[in-house]
């Protein structure tokens, strides 16, 4: 008589092996229940791969977005691979569309919300993310995901490769062709120029404390005189705000032109005021350590 498989040996094996829920649920039926068995035969279907890359670093891989019929919705995502060979597979590259599209569609509250949802293929999608992993044969990372619903507009820019995205929230009542296209080259401007915020406005206090305490220890090292040294950090902080406020910054395609006074040239153009409200930017691999190898020994080992 054939042994009971249940969820608790499902969960087991799952989490020895890293395979998806199904394949372990299979693998446990065709051993009977025998753990060590089950884990021979997810072995031998290659399916076991998941559990052997956790330990690795994937900083490389695609940010890309999914915008709704009418641009008041968008979900951006990055999803990381080891390499960034990987990151060009069309495997990986479906399974990347399939996240944003997951991820603008759905309803999640989070990341892990979003991985337990279901994909089309009938699983959740962190089973298929480890089908992935082990069909692709590299440790890949649903990192991250933002959706952003507007009342107004939103607008993406993908650069390059997939290597930085960004998303940018309008508030307008307009629905003119030519705040898509403001939105998109706002889009491009914080993916070029990386502000840390919308407006001078926005710039918190604790921000303005720690870069007025380092412009004046500077002034004071460069020997200027202390009764001028309060004039010339106002001045250096002014023009440091200038580069940090996205509607502060020269247009990359227009220098003439700072974002704010080309918001502003579009909203008297459309007749509707134009508001930027928020702004989300993803660059793959921030913050993590990127591993540096040499391509033919990253080759030679895969031959071993």
């Amino acid at each position: 008589m054939a042994t009971a498989v249940t969820a608790q040996s499902v969960k087991e094996l799952r989490e020895k092996t890293g395979a998806g829920m199904m394949d372990c649920k299979k693998a446990l039926m065709e051993a009977d229940g025998d753990m060590e068995r089950a884990i021979d035969i997810l072995r031998e279907k290659g399916l076991s791969k998941a559990a052997k890359k956790a330990d690795r670093v994937a900083a490389e891989g695609l940010v890309t977005i999914k915008t709704n019929e009418d641009n008041s919705v968008a979900a951006i995502v990055e999803v990381n691979s080891e390499t960034d060979f990987v990151a060009k597979n069309q495997d990986f590259q479906v399974l990347v569309t399939d996240v944003a599209e997951m991820a603008l569609d759905g309803n999640h509250g989070s990341l892990e919300e979003l991985l337990s949802s279901m994909h089309k293929e009938g699983k959740a999608l962190k089973d298929i993310l480890n089908d992935r992993i082990a069909t692709i044969g590299e440790k890949l990372d649903i990192r991250r995901f933002e959706k952003i619903s507007s009342n107004g507009k939103v607008a993406g820019y993908v650069h390059g490769n997939g290597n930085i995205g960004v998303i940018v929230e309008l508030d307008t009542d307009s629905n003119d062709e030519r705040v898509l296209s403001l939105g998109k080259d706002v889009a491009m401007q914080v993916a070029a120029m990386n502000p840390k915020y919308i407006s001078r406005d926005d710039v918190d206090q604790e921000y303005i404390e720690h870069e007025t305490e380092i412009l004046t220890q500077q002034a004071l090292n460069e020997g200027k005189p202390a009764a001028i040294v309060e004039k010339m950090v106002v001045g250096r902080l002014n023009k440091e705000l200038k580069e940090v406020s996205l509607l502060d910054q020269a247009f990359i395609k227009d220098s003439d032109l700072s974002v704010g006074e080309l918001v502003a040239k579009v909203a008297k153009e459309v007749g509707s005021d134009i508001k930027i409200t928020r702004m989300v930017r993803f660059e793959v691999g921030e913050g993590l350590e990127k591993r540096e190898e040499n391509f033919a020994d990253e080759v030679a080992k895969q031959l071993k």
